[in-house]
């Protein structure tokens, strides 16, 4: 934790970029300032970029730094209200009347205590609006873009006021409101509407210097030869034509998988072995195959040293 997360203070973008790197996050001065305006103003931030970039990875990592208590929702297709704010505990629920009737208690008393606190299962958005944390939590909202339109107007109404209304229970607003990290990566457009009450942050794939610094800092032992080899072969592969470019979740594993071998560089049968590391396509691995895996290794050793 920062001292200024500790403090009770929004961090500074210094302590941010420090903060994350202390836990092998490695944040530029751009998304550091980004997540130090969502965190002072209060405001949720969406972050939109291809799978295994980061972004997931940034939401769990600054609930770290902040000390605050990580909320995830996982969003996907078909998820509701039930799923993602409360929904009632239907087995008590029937066990409570079952023992009402043995005790012959009258069924006008037993409909309204079937819907108190009791019975009521908090789901993610409700544990984060009704939290009592000293820090307020950060609410993960995970891969929006999955969910459908429904849920996102849903959503949009919630993140208005931090409050919902439980006709059995009447209206639960947010005594601090959370730390809002939403995460798409963009299988089909969010709502302008939503996209207005964030702040909005683009992650892209690093750069090569970028992905050697990330390599370093994640897999222990690395060599560096390694490191910038694999770096650069990973960059010439976005550049392809593929169904799915690596991510930098793929380059982690590739490289700890050759590491694991005890590879210090970029060996052209260890790398075409454990490509499966790296692609996840069919399709993808048969483009790398047509391009030579050697060739790649070789361009990326000239590369690498460059």
């Amino acid at each position: 934790m920062t001292a200024s997360a500790s403090s009770g203070m929004s961090p500074s973008v210094d302590d941010l970029i420090r903060g994350l790197s202390m836990r092998r996050y490695l944040a530029g001065r751009p998304l550091a300032t980004v997540l130090c305006v969502a965190l002072r103003l209060r405001r949720p931030l969406l972050l939109e970029g291809e799978a295994g970039v980061g972004k997931t990875e940034l939401g769990k990592t600054l609930a770290d730094v902040l000390g605050a208590r990580l909320i995830r929702l996982q969003c996907y297709e078909g998820i509701d209200v039930a799923h993602a704010l409360y929904d009632w505990n239907y087995a008590r629920q029937m066990l409570y009347i079952r023992t009402l009737e043995a005790a012959q208690a009258g069924s006008e008393e037993t409909v309204p205590e079937l819907f108190g606190r009791e019975f009521l299962v908090r789901r993610p958005l409700l544990d984060a609006i009704e939290h009592s944390d000293s820090v307020p939590p950060v609410l993960l909202i995970d891969e929006i873009d999955r969910a459908d339109d429904e849920f996102e107007a849903f959503l949009l109404e919630l993140l208005a006021d931090f409050q919902v209304t439980i006709p059995e229970l009447g209206t639960i607003a947010a005594n601090a409101a959370p730390t809002v990290i939403l995460t798409s990566n963009r299988t089909r457009e969010l709502h302008d509407a939503l996209r207005r009450r964030c702040l909005y942050f683009w992650i892209g794939h690093p750069t090569p210097e970028q992905e050697v610094a990330i390599l370093r800092a994640r897999v222990p032992g690395v060599a560096e030869r390694l490191a910038r080899e694999a770096a650069a072969f990973v960059a010439a592969m976005r550049g392809l034509d593929l169904v799915k470019s690596p991510g930098v979740a793929e380059t982690l594993d590739w490289v700890e998988a050759m590491a694991m071998f005890g590879s210090d560089d970029l060996d052209p049968e260890l790398a075409e072995l454990t490509l499966g590391a790296l692609v996840k396509y069919r399709e993808d691995a048969e483009r790398a195959a047509a391009h030579g895996i050697g060739n790649l290794v070789a361009a990326a050793r000239v590369a690498a040293r460059s």
